[in-house]
């Protein structure tokens, strides 16, 4: 939808290349090593700030020039329609009187909804393995297992389960974000609930190789913001369960400093990080 849109903008093609593989190590180096000359630019997302700290890569958002910030959404808990839990609240307090007995899922062994989850229980006063984690392939596994009574909740973004709230097969109980997610507004956020100013999200968003010309940049994140705030743009997202949240390339640029930083945190004391 970007590449459309900016072709439509700039008048001239932009082609979508799909880099796949390491956890996203190819596609993200693939946007570190082009030529900073505008012509080759890239859609980084949060894995940006983990995956060094996991060992798979050398590369950051230092080795980066931000653009713009087109998307967040936080981490959601959501568990069975029938599970007994009604708020955030009473399934941390379940588990920290059952420690070991709630299994959660949502991807795969040390990624972003992994992450949420052991970042909640830190910040908790709880161990990270209070909770067993099953490693899936993605959102849709996860919740496929939760209605079929093989895990107790997962902690992917609430748009990945819009699905199975609809039809009434899942409830949320919270959302890990700084705020409500504007498609969940009845979803209350771990603040509302516990107190605590915890938040987890996935964002993604455009950036180029390192040290792109200013003005390349200022062209760009002019568009991107024009996308940012079109009803195309939106409309797309909400059909897609994800949420618009746009930055310039100034704030973008240090929301990746800060984001590495604190899952790195997480990550440490977590035992993930190599």
């Amino acid at each position: 939808m970007i590449g459309e849109q900016l072709s439509t903008q700039m008048d001239s093609n932009v082609n979508v290349v799909n880099r796949t593989g390491g956890s996203g190590v190819v596609g993200h180096q693939a946007m570190v090593d082009a030529e900073p000359d505008g012509q080759t630019i890239g859609l980084v997302t949060v894995e940006i700030g983990m995956m060094h700290h996991q060992g798979l890569t050398d590369i950051s958002g230092e080795d980066l020039t931000a653009i713009s910030q087109m998307n967040e959404d936080g981490a959601g808990i959501t568990v069975a329609a029938d599970a007994e839990w009604e708020t955030a609240e009473e399934l941390l307090t379940y588990i920290e009187e059952h420690p070991g007995e709630v299994t959660a899922s949502g991807t795969g062994q040390g990624g972003i909804w992994h992450l949420a989850l052991l970042g909640m229980l830190l910040d908790n006063d709880l161990p990270v393995d209070a909770v067993n984690f099953v490693p899936s392939e993605g959102a849709a596994p996860a919740l496929q297992e939760l209605v079929a009574g093989g895990i107790d909740m997962t902690t992917n973004a609430l748009g990945e389960s819009k699905t199975m709230l609809d039809s009434d097969r899942a409830k949320a109980l919270g959302v890990m974000g700084s705020e409500r997610d504007p498609a969940f507004p009845d979803v209350e956020t771990l603040q509302e609930q516990t107190g605590s100013d915890y938040s987890m999200s996935v964002w993604r968003g455009i950036a180029g190789p390192k040290d792109m010309d200013a003005t390349v940049v200022e062209e760009l994140e002019c568009h991107l913001g024009l996308i940012a705030e079109s009803d195309s743009f939106n409309d797309f997202m909400t059909d897609s369960g994800l949420g618009v949240k746009y930055a310039n390339a100034e704030d973008f640029q240090a929301l990746m400093a800060e984001d590495d930083a604190k899952k790195g945190e997480v990550m440490e004391e977590a035992g993930l990080a190599k």
